[in-house]
Order: C-alpha cells, then structure tokens, then sequence
C-alpha cells in the first residue's frame, strides 16, 4: 500500500497536536500530558488494556511523576514487531503554553516556547495508532513508546528495560524539524562533575588564610580553555563540545555568602560530548588534570590546599546507522513516498534513539 492510498485526517492530526500543546509537562512532570495522551488513544480505539506504563520513575535519580508510556498493538499480518517512540517532554520555556493557529502554522502566544519539541512526535504517534485502527489497514506488530525525561537527560529511555519493547525489531523514533531529515546518528555525552571545598577567612583582614574555592575553579576552567578543551573541541585524535553549565555553592546556592569572606565552596557541574565515547571521556579527563592543576597552585599562608573530588561518568552512548541499515532503508522509502528527498544527518545533541 502507497501513502496515497492511506486515508490520512489531517484535521484530526492537527487537532491531536493543538491539544497536546495545551496541556502542560515539562521534565519530570509528564503525567498531564501522559494522561491525555492515553485519553487520546482510547479515543481512537486503542483498548485500556494495550496501555500500560513501565516504572522507570522508580529508577531515575531525579524526581519524575510517572513512568513510560508504552502501547501494544497485535498484528494484523506477518512481520517483525516495530517500534515508534518519542517523548512526552517540553523544556522549562514551555509551561503554560497557549498554542493558536496563524495561517497555515501553529504557534505560541509569545509569552512561552510553544513545545513542538516533543507533542509534535505524541500527535504523529497518536495518528499513527487513530489510522491504523479507523481504516483497519493491515501491519505486524507495533509498539508505541512516549518517553519521559528525554530533555533532562535521555532518563527515560536510558533506564527503560528493553524487555517492555516485546522484541522489536526496528525502531522509528520522532523528535526532528523535518520529516525528509532522517538522523541516522547521534553523539554520546559523558557527564562531570567537581566539589572545591576552600578555607573560609575575612577577605579584608586575613585573605591569605583563606583558600579561595572560586579561584580554583576560575584557574582551571581558565586552563581548560587555554588547552583547547573549553566548548567546541578540536584534535588530532578526536573532535566535540564541552561546557561547565552549574556552577553553584552548598545546597544549589550562591557560592559564597559574602563578599568579603573567602569563598570557601564552589560545586560545578559540566559535560563532554563526541561522536566518540572515547573521546568524550578524555575531554573530562582533561577537565580533571586541570582541576588537580588549580588545586597545586592555589595555597594559604600555611602551604594548605583545597579539597578537590572530581566525578565523571557516561551519561548516554553514540551511536551511528550505515545508510543501509534496514531501519534506514524503510525510512527512506517512506519519506520518498509523500514527494520528499531524504537526507541523512548526524545530531549533535542526544536523542532517545
């Protein structure tokens, strides 16, 4: 069956989408729109029975409402069983959107991001399932997965159990501009992290007392740019980003209290991205020496030190499809069939594929 045989309404799929729009879920706190997408479903015809949430918010380290969404839809017909994924997930800029229609486009009402990114791929899956079920057009086995957490760090397909995917054996995952740009691939990010813990002493009266926290964060982070390891990363054995984000005092607050007291805490949280895990790694291993560097340079009048502890870990893999992969060739003849050019490209951000 073509595409132009495939009764889409788009009425009804902009429809999905405007009401998706509505409803408020920034990371973490995707149950409302969890719950309207599972409305949704059951309105096309999906039973309450198919629908099932896994419990990945039992497991990520950060507070998250719900788990996955995952949706099980039997075979008409012979064939592997496919997945088609997204997230439920808008960033903070999102919350309270007021989405309207302007000519032929949605958009926000300015006071917000509109959250394209992701309820744009909930109402594709959603239509998916309405089409299927409406036209009872035949397919193999089909299993829809709505992630949650992805903007906050892939979370929650990095802590799904491949298990609650029933043996896919393909996977399609929407969260992309446009439908002729297919991203075959994507970096990977290693995550890290530094406690500085300095001397507190009176800035004005007895500075060389103290063992400035701030200053050794500002010495290395200084020495990580000058080493060419700061932002975009460039060499001979590898290429990728980097970025010291967080930089705070004891619990998420300023560091320092005072201005004319030693800073005596600074927490800095940062990350490294490559196409390379290996690399990724060696650009947090480069911010470690230049934190021990900082640490050896800054001392108090009595020759003391800072207490530096520096973390790192991998965050999430990257990965790369060949252009003949057989996930590949499907998409590819898929975004051929509605008059468009596929084009393959490579993310530079993560992606829950």
């Amino acid at each position: 069956m073509s595409s132009k045989d495939i009764p889409l309404d788009v009425k009804s799929a902009e429809d999905h989408l405007l009401k998706f729009l509505a409803v408020e879920g920034v990371t973490g706190q995707e149950a409302a729109i969890a719950a309207a997408v599972t409305d949704e479903l059951k309105k096309a015809g999906v039973p309450a029975s198919a629908i099932r949430f896994d419990t990945v918010n039992e497991r990520i380290p950060l507070p998250t409402q719900t788990g996955n969404l995952l949706v099980d839809l039997p075979g008409t017909r012979p064939g592997p069983r496919l997945l088609f994924a997204t997230h439920l997930d808008t960033v903070l800029l999102c919350a309270g959107a007021k989405p309207k229609r302007e000519g032929d486009r949605i958009v926000s009402d300015g006071t917000t991001a509109l959250g394209g990114d992701n309820r744009t791929g909930c109402a594709v899956l959603v239509t998916l399932a309405e089409t299927l079920l409406k036209h009872k057009l035949p397919h193999p086995p089909i299993t829809l997965l709505f992630t949650v957490r992805e903007e906050s760090g892939i979370h929650g397909a990095r802590e799904l159990d491949p298990a609650d995917l029933g043996g896919a054996k393909m996977c399609f995952n929407f969260d992309s501009k446009f439908a002729a740009e297919l991203m075959t691939g994507a970096v990977g990010q290693e995550n890290w992290e530094v406690e500085i813990k300095g001397k507190a002493s009176h800035a004005g009266v007895a500075p060389e007392k103290g063992i400035s926290a701030t200053l050794v964060a500002s010495i290395a982070l200084t020495e990580a740019h000058r080493g060419g390891w700061f932002g975009k990363v460039v060499k001979p054995n590898g290429k990728g980003t980097s970025n010291a984000g967080v930089f705070s005092g004891k619990d998420g607050k300023a560091a320092g209290d005072a201005t004319n007291v030693v800073t005596d805490y600074v927490h800095i949280k940062g990350e490294a991205r490559s196409s390379d895990a290996a690399f990724a790694a060696a650009i947090a291993t480069a911010y470690r020496e230049a934190f021990a560097q900082a640490q050896a340079e800054v001392k108090d009048a009595g020759g003391a030190t800072a207490e530096v502890t520096f973390k790192s870990e991998p965050s999430y893999p990257p990965f790369k499809l060949e252009d003949d992969a057989p996930a590949v060739r499907h998409a590819k003849r898929a975004v051929e069939s509605i008059g468009l050019k596929p084009t393959t490209m490579f993310s530079n951000g993560g992606l829950d594929a």
